[in-house]
């Protein structure tokens, strides 16, 4: 008879598999000259851009810092 642990073992094994294949299947590798079509205006989260320049100017006067969204980068920092 199994124990109790090799049950939850299996179970939790089985769902660290379907966790790491449903994230894995999201990456994708871009080509420079397909990004064009990535940056596209009607990719952007913001439906009306004048409230999101209203929004960025708000939190930039609230916080005491500029920038930083909207920015295309690599995710490290760097611009």
């Amino acid at each position: 008879m199994r124990s109790p642990d090799s049950s939850v073992r299996r179970r939790l094994g089985r769902c660290v598999v379907v966790v790491l294949s449903i994230g894995l299947g999201g990456c994708a590798t871009v080509q420079p000259w397909q990004r064009a079509r990535l940056a596209h205006e009607s990719m952007t989260f913001d439906g009306d851009p004048l409230r999101a320049a209203y929004d960025a100017h708000w939190q930039e006067s609230r916080e005491g810092a500029a920038g930083g969204s909207g920015v295309q980068s690599g995710g490290c920092g760097c611009k």
